[in-house]
């Protein structure tokens, strides 16, 4: 065996000294389903799940995952339910356990079947009506309660229309500054800074375009720096710090109040929410909509998809007496 590792065989393209192949060799099979995980969001999460079952049980060692029973995972099922956690986290946690489990059974490390099969999953649950989603009344509504013939007016008016023609998250709203308003192939885009740094580019809905310019023109805060926040708060211009996310959270609340519309848990995530209905509903392509919001996960796009449970569709609608 060590012939085949030194001698004729330590050409210029061997990497490993005998010391690494020997203890490539030996890593667990634990280890390497561990290392094949290529999503690094998904592996740290996953690392986290493990870590936890094996604190759980008290496993220090990969060959203590073969006395591993569905009793053991049932218990630790248990405790996670009276840690009160969601149904989507327990759902994962069982994944990663079922994945690892998987994975031994066909590298041989262990015997016998998946204790991870057959325990019950916390049922999936609906999205639908957790993030309200506004009618178009409703929405032509909020966009109409600020007051134009004021400065505050017209800053809320812009602030609206960006919320609800691009679907901005109010953190990405509260970010923009004057010069994320750019040229690009003769069209003016908004240049929005998602989650992680992630920048995207959107075209600009002419309706926020034209409520902007009628808050620039008035404010002129834009003239003395381009860097400028593009909202400003009214006595924001001494600090140069724009206009917050809180603050965009409150301005949404009271114009939604003074507008009449009374809908549960509405927020900017609400009006983010109709802005992607609207859009699907009036046949954008899910996978542009996806890109357009920024969402890692086209599962996350597909929360808004609401084509399929629209009233106005329903059987309800089409008895006849």
């Amino acid at each position: 065996m060590n012939d085949l590792i030194t001698t004729e065989h330590d050409s210029p393209e061997r990497r490993l000294t005998a010391a690494q192949f020997q203890g490539l060799a030996e890593v667990p099979a634990a280890a390497e389903w561990f290392a094949n995980l290529d999503n690094p969001r998904t592996r740290r999460a996953y690392q986290g799940d493990i870590e936890d079952f094996c604190s759980f049980l008290g496993i220090q060692s990969p060959d203590q995952f073969r006395v591993v029973t569905r009793a053991h995972v049932l218990a630790w099922r248990g405790q996670l339910e009276q840690r009160a956690l969601s149904g989507a986290t327990i759902r994962r946690k069982l994944a990663a356990l079922a994945s690892l489990f998987d994975h031994l059974l066909d590298a041989n490390a262990i015997a016998g079947g998946n204790p991870v099969q057959g325990v019950k999953r916390p049922k999936i649950e609906t999205n639908e009506g957790k993030t309200p989603a506004l009618g178009d009344h409703q929405a032509k509504a909020l966009l109409d309660a600020p007051e134009p013939a004021t400065l505050q007016g017209l800053r809320d008016r812009a602030v609206l229309a960006v919320l609800l023609y691009h679907g901005l998250r109010r953190e990405e709203a509260a970010r923009l500054s004057v010069q994320d308003m750019q040229e690009r192939r003769g069209i003016k885009h908004l240049r929005v800074h998602g989650k992680g740094g992630k920048l995207r580019y959107l075209p600009m809905h002419p309706v926020a375009l034209e409520r902007i310019h009628a808050y620039l023109e008035a404010s002129g805060h834009h003239l003395e720096q381009a860097a400028s926040p593009l909202f400003m708060p009214l006595r924001g211009k001494t600090t140069g710090a724009g206009l917050s996310a809180d603050g965009i959270y409150a301005l949404v609340g009271r114009y939604a109040k003074a507008a009449g519309i009374e809908v549960a848990g509405l927020g900017v995530h609400g009006l983010r929410a109709t802005a992607a209905t609207n859009a699907l509903e009036h046949e954008a392509d899910i996978a542009k909509v996806q890109q357009w919001l920024g969402h890692a996960n086209i599962s996350t796009t597909k929360i808004y998809d609401r084509r399929n449970s629209r009233p106005e569709d329903s059987p309800t609608f089409k008895v006849r007496y």
